[in-house]
């Protein structure tokens, strides 16, 4: 693989298991240099198990009482129902934590940058999980009508505190998705009465909340529990069809999209639907084909096959990094390090 067929640019989906935002910080910035031109903060501590750290936000409300996991369930976790009896137009919940971390994670970020240990370029990351992902993964089916619209509510208003807080010139705001691509490839059940529609219609509601001048991406994630997907893809259709559809309806700039590649695909046939992908001339898309477990060697077949149908893409995990064993992720960013270029990825250079 020579250089100018290195893909451009690095994503990190947003989970790295280190001990602090510190670490990760310097950890990225380090290894990957100008290949990033966004940096998370990790997600550690009780956010590192993605959006377990909700459930207690959502028990805590005296309207909702806990109900045990179904067995055998994919991630399988409790979930709420409205307790006998309570009006569910009085539920509301505390503070979810969302703008908190972000807010503090930001003043980290702002002085590592005024100290000169974090290129100009870097925005800080946030990637947060939509509305219908936490409602999905913890509330009763027949309940979660009600309790969607409140959950919503309060993470929007999470959302404008972090838009008002940092400035946006040096914001990006990822949706994270696994439930939507579950529920439209048949395995997650739904309560929407027109899932495609619903999810679309959803996802442009959440999404114009995003000013133009924040960074706006989208990661379409088929779940990484046990470092299991929900389902392996087929190929890349699911996604491909999601992504047209998101670039037809969001009345806004699409900065990236993020779509998983298993570690044993490194066949056309998984790719192909990638022909069909239309996106922006501003989109940049990355395919999350560095695997720990094969290195650069399996990350540069699986770059290789990609490349076979689209010409231009950057690199990442196929989900976060959360689950791995902390001591592995400086390895794993070197992969990355080692199989992309080593320049700003975004078109038009920084933004």
């Amino acid at each position: 693989m020579t250089l100018d067929s290195q893909p451009r640019g690095v994503h990190l989906v947003g989970s790295v298991p280190l001990q602090n935002t510190e670490e990760v910080f310097r950890a990225a910035s380090s290894i990957l240099g100008m290949r990033l031109v966004r940096l998370p903060d990790g997600e550690t501590g009780e956010r590192s198990d993605w959006i377990g750290w909700q459930f207690p936000v959502l028990a805590r409300a005296p309207q909702l009482i806990t109900v045990p996991p179904v067995p055998g369930r994919y991630a399988a976790r409790p979930r709420v129902k409205l307790a006998p009896g309570s009006d569910p137009s009085t539920l509301t919940f505390g503070p979810l934590g969302y703008a908190e971390a972000a807010i503090t994670s930001f003043a980290t970020f702002s002085r590592f940058k005024q100290a000169g240990k974090l290129p100009a370029h870097y925005r800080f990351q946030v990637s947060l999980p939509t509305p219908l992902a936490v409602i999905n993964a913890f509330v009763e089916r027949s309940e979660r009508s009600l309790i969607e619209p409140v959950y919503e509510e309060h993470l929007l208003a999470e959302l404008d505190e972090i838009i008002t807080a940092i400035p946006h010139d040096q914001l990006a705001i990822q949706w994270d998705m696994p439930f939507e691509i579950g529920i439209l490839e048949g395995v997650i059940p739904s309560h929407m009465n027109n899932p495609r529609a619903d999810i679309l219609n959803r996802l442009a509601r959440i999404s114009t909340r995003v000013p133009a001048n924040v960074q706006l991406g989208y990661h379409l994630c088929y779940g990484d529990e046990g470092h299991r997907h929900f389902k392996q893809p087929t190929d890349t259709s699911v996604m491909v069809g999601l992504a047209n559809d998101l670039a037809r309806v969001i009345p806004r700039s699409i900065n990236w999209f993020h779509m998983p590649v298993p570690r044993d695909r490194a066949d056309d046939a998984y790719f192909a639907p990638l022909h069909t992908l239309t996106l922006q001339p501003e989109t940049k898309l990355y395919l999350g084909l560095v695997h720990y477990t094969d290195g650069v060697e399996g990350t540069r077949r699986r770059i290789e096959a990609a490349q076979r149908t689209v010409s231009d893409f950057g690199i990442a995990t196929e989900c976060g990094m959360g689950r791995r064993p902390p001591e592995t992720i400086p390895e794993l960013l070197r992969i990355h390090a080692e199989v992309a270029a080593a320049d700003i990825a975004e078109t038009g250079g920084p933004q």
